[in-house]
Parts: C-alpha cells; sequence; structure tokens
C-alpha cells in the first residue's frame, strides 16, 4: 500500500480510489476503447454508422468503471448491519421516556447493558449505578494492552422535557420523515450515545486490539444537573471506573448551512455561569407623596448601566484558534477581520462582536437581566426592587473579577450586588495535538475540504465536570446540523438521517486512531 494511504485505512484508501485508482481507470478505458472506435470508424463511413452491437459492448466496458466511481465516493458511512445496529439502539434509547422529572435513565443504563452482555461483554466490566434508583448510568471497559492510559467516551442520557401537545409526532418515538430522525434526544444526546455502545460491540466483534482501554459512560441528569448528576456522582463515589488521560464528549458538532459542510467543530473549552442578583430596599410610603429615592428607579439606572456596559473583548488560545479556522472558510466581506482578531486587533474584534450575537459572547464575558421583581402594592411606593443577571464568563476571568466589575458598573452604594451560588470555572483543555490530528484525518477522509474548528461553546456540558476533575475532555461528534436550524431542548427536535449514519463511521474511526500507540498521521494500514 503507498505510504500516503497508511494514515486512515480504510477511508483514505476510498478516497484514493475516488481521486486516484478511477481517474486512473477511466483513462484506460479511454485508452482500451481507442482501438475498438478506430476499427469503428474504419469500418463505417461514420461513428454514427456503428453497429449497435458494438456500442452495447464499448457501454458494458465503461458502465462498470462509472458504477465503481460511483460506488466508491459513497462510502462514507459504515456496512448495513453496523448501521442497524446503531440505528436499533438509538431507537430503543430514544423511546425510553428519560426526562429529569417525568422519566428516569435507569432503563436506558439497563438497555445499553443488556446490548453488551449479548455481545460477550463480561459482567465484571459492566457497572450499574447512580445517585438514586431512578438515576442510573453505565460504565463499560473494552480492555486494551495497557501501553496507554484510557479514553472516555461520554455521552448523557437524560434528556430535556417534551410535552406531546408542543410536538407536531410523539416526542417518545423514533420517527424516520423526510430525510430526518425526529424524538426527544436525537440530537442531544442519544445519538452519540447509541454509537458509542454500537462502535463498542463491533470493535469486540472485529477483535480490535487497542493500546488503551476504552471506557464508555453514559450518565444521568446532564440536563438536570443537581445532586444527581451522573459524572459528578462517579467522580465522587466511583472515578476508579471512568480515570481516563482524556474523554470524548458532547459540546462539538458538525456546522453546515443550505446542505454545505462548513466545519467539524472540535470544543475544547466552555464558559461557565454566574447569577447574581441586584437588589434595592428603602423605607417606601404611600403612593400620593412620591420622593426622589425610589427603589425601581434607581434599579432601573443600574440596569441601564448594564445595558450600556460591554465586558472587554479579548480572544484566548481556544478562541484565536477558532478565528483563524474560520477566515479559512469565510469568503465575505468578513474574512479578513476574523484573521485579524485571531491576532487580537481590537477594531476587527469590534467589527464581529457588532455584527453577531454568537461572536460577540464569544469574545467577552456577558451579563444581562433576565427577571424582575419590585413593589408590593400599586398605590405604595417600592420598598424593594431586584433582578436577577445571568452572566456567561469566560474560563480565564474569575467571580472576583466579574463581582467587582458589576459593582463599578452600578457606581450606586445603594444597589447591592449578591452572588447566588457556589459556581465554579473549568479550565480549557490542552489543544492536544494527537486529537486535533486525528479529528482532522478523519473529518478529511470522510469529508474533503471540511476543516476541524476548535471552540468555546456558550452553553454548559459535563465536560465542565471532567476538566475540573484534571481528565480533558473534548467535544465532538461528526453530526452535522444545520446552523439556522438545531433543535436542542426545542420542539420537534431532529437529526439527519444520513448525518447519524456518518457520524457513526466519523467515531468508529476517531476513537480507532486515538485508542493506538501510533499517531495517526504515521500509522500503517492497522486493522486491530
Amino acid at each position: 500500500m503507498p505510504s500516503t494511504l497508511r494514515p486512515l485505512y480504510p477511508w483514505t484508501l476510498a478516497l484514493f480510489y475516488s481521486s486516484t485508482l478511477v481517474p486512473f481507470a477511466l483513462r484506460a478505458a479511454r485508452s482500451a476503447a481507442t482501438p475498438a472506435i478506430a476499427k469503428l470508424q474504419d469500418s463505417s463511413p461514420s461513428w454514427k454508422n456503428a453497429t449497435m452491437p458494438k456500442t452495447k459492448s464499448l457501454l458494458r466496458l465503461l458502465l462498470p468503471l462509472f458504477v465503481c466511481c460511483a460506488s466508491v465516493r459513497a462510502q462514507t458511512t459504515r456496512p448495513e448491519a453496523e448501521q442497524k445496529l446503531a440505528h436499533d439502539i438509538y431507537k430503543e434509547f430514544v423511546e425510553i421516556q428519560s426526562g429529569f422529572t417525568t422519566g428516569a435513565t435507569t432503563p436506558v443504563a439497563e438497555a445499553a447493558a443488556v446490548r453488551l452482555r449479548a455481545a460477550g461483554f463480561p459482567e465484571s466490566d459492566i457497572f450499574l449505578g447512580g445517585a438514586n434508583a431512578k438515576k442510573g448510568n453505565l460504565v463499560v471497559r473494552y480492555h486494551g494492552t495497557g501501553a496507554l492510559k484510557p479514553i472516555l467516551l461520554l455521552a448523557h442520557i437524560d434528556v430535556v422535557e417534551a410535552k406531546r401537545e408542543d410536538w407536531s409526532m410523539d416526542p417518545f418515538q423514533l420517527i424516520e420523515r423526510d430525510g430526518y430522525f425526529y424524538g426527544r434526544g436525537t440530537g442531544d444526546d442519544k445519538a452519540q450515545a447509541a454509537v458509542w455502545i454500537a462502535n463498542l460491540i463491533q470493535y469486540k466483534k472485529e477483535g480490535f486490539k487497542p493500546d488503551r482501554d476504552i471506557i464508555v459512560a453514559l450518565t444521568a441528569d446532564e440536563e438536570g444537573g443537581g445532586p444527581y448528576n451522573g459524572v459528578a456522582w462517579l467522580l465522587k463515589n466511583h472515578r476508579d471506573l471512568i480515570e481516563a488521560e482524556f474523554a470524548l464528549n458532547e459540546g462539538g458538532w458538525g456546522e453546515s448551512l443550505d446542505g454545505k459542510r462548513i466545519s467539524n467543530d472540535l470544543q475544547v473549552s466552555e464558559k461557565y455561569v454566574i447569577n447574581f442578583r441586584l437588589e434595592v430596599r428603602n423605607k417606601g410610603g404611600h403612593s400620593s407623596m412620591p420622593v426622589a429615592d425610589n427603589a425601581i428607579y434607581r434599579l432601573a439606572a443600574a440596569l441601564q448601566h448594564l445595558a450600556n456596559f460591554g465586558f472587554p473583548l479579548k480572544t484566548n488560545e481556544v478562541t484565536a484558534a477558532y478565528f483563524q479556522q474560520m477566515a479559512k472558510i469565510e469568503t465575505g466581506p468578513m474574512k479578513k477581520d476574523l484573521a485579524d482578531a485571531a491576532k487580537a486587533s481590537q477594531e476587527a474584534m469590534q467589527r464581529l462582536a457588532a455584527s453577531s450575537p454568537a461572536w460577540n459572547a464569544t469574545l467577552r464575558t456577558t451579563c444581562v437581566a433576565t427577571l424582575l421583581e419590585g413593589g408590593h402594592a400599586m398605590n405604595a411606593l417600592p420598598q424593594l426592587a431586584a433582578a436577577t443577571v445571568n452572566c456567561r464568563v469566560l474560563p480565564e476571568d474569575s467571580v472576583e473579577y466579574v463581582q467587582s466589575t458589576l459593582q463599578k458598573v452600578v457606581a450606586d452604594d445603594q444597589v447591592s450586588v449578591e452572588l447566588l451560588g457556589e459556581p465554579t470555572p473549568g479550565p480549557a483543555s490542552a489543544m492536544r495535538p494527537d486529537v486535533l490530528a486525528a479529528a482532522s484525518h478523519a473529518t478529511e477522509a470522510l469529508w474533503p475540504g471540511v476543516l476541524v474548528v476548535p471552540i468555546m461553546v456558550m452553553g454548559a456540558t459535563d465536560g465542565r465536570e471532567l476538566r475540573i476533575a484534571g481528565i480533558p475532555t473534548y467535544g465532538i461528534q461528526g453530526f452535522f446540523f444545520d446552523r439556522n436550524d438545531i433543535r436542542f431542548h426545542g420542539r420537534d427536535e431532529r437529526i439527519g438521517v444520513q448525518s447519524f449514519y456518518e457520524g457513526q463511521a466519523f467515531l468508529y474511526e476517531l476513537v480507532k486512531m486515538l485508542s493506538k500507540a501510533t499517531p495517526a498521521g504515521q500509522r500503517g494500514a492497522q486493522r486491530n
């Protein structure tokens, strides 16, 4: 095998066939056909008088080559039997109600365990347990040689609540329609959970020999949080089961627009949440005798100061890499600003922040008022006015920094700024060369020209818990969603059918590459 094919067998092999061997075969076919064409021309006044049998013979010669070309280029999914297994597990998971209040994760974990036992995984390698009987988690280990520390494959199996009356279909049935799978959790996060289990079963079936243990953890209450969060519970009670060199998780997905794939995002960090209560109290009085010191007016002035304020624009290692990659993708007028923002140009960052709420949130900590309360009667001066302010904070900004900044912005010692809860920032995961290289190789093999783009998500995942515990975590899935139609947590949640099966193939190859000691860019055609 040519050395250029070795890093990604068998996916680069398909690319090699489609980009090299197929054109070569077509050229060879044309060369082989030349004598036949010449013979036809010699035996007839013109090509149009050539006999039909001879024309059919030439078509029979060329047709298999075109069929070969089409079939090779279409190989972006796993074999049909593997697709069926992933589909069946996916369907089973989606159709188990595992919402925070109306369902339970334990039946999902148990269903996965049944599949694993049937595939030959010993009971000693399967763990079931959780914070209570309804909040079960599953951890399974596929043993490697031990040359490398384990890799953890994480997915949560709880979902956001869904009401039948809000949907155009039953949210707890996996429904295939118009090229999409519909159902609660189809995108967040039961697709990845099903693929982890299906691919692990396939590795065992193949006799794949990784250089590290592969651990799959399907966990409870990522959406609900609180004392039942599966990752937090496992870290506290059974850390040995999920101890790993690094983890793969949700949080990064493929981004597309109008059917065109734009980027395969790799999440390496996330903002964290801080909530504050801004509060004003005074003695109040009768509304017929207003005074200047009105609690509502004072709070309104403080909130207006907040509305007019923006935290400093800046990049970190992750967001600078993001803008650098996006500059390679963008073809419009923002291309230069994206490149300059990666170099910390304040002018470029200001233009980007003004052009897009998402880019604004990527470039700075944000704080926004989300709830209001005040007054106690229509005919009384307010004794209390309060607002909840929700902040989404860059990982490098501390709680103390944000709180002190808000106090300066409010600029009124009669407005208290009270911290709610005990927020803890999570560090970014280091930009591991092996993870980036493997993700890039697998992406290029399946979707030539699509770049892997490191991102910091504005939402929250269980990756934060793992990073705080010292396990670097990378969000990547290979499931592509239209950037203007992402339905996580919403009505009629869905994922493309083809996208699901391509994501299965992507994660199959990615985990294999990351489970071998030889770097992805240097590995030969290793099947086991």
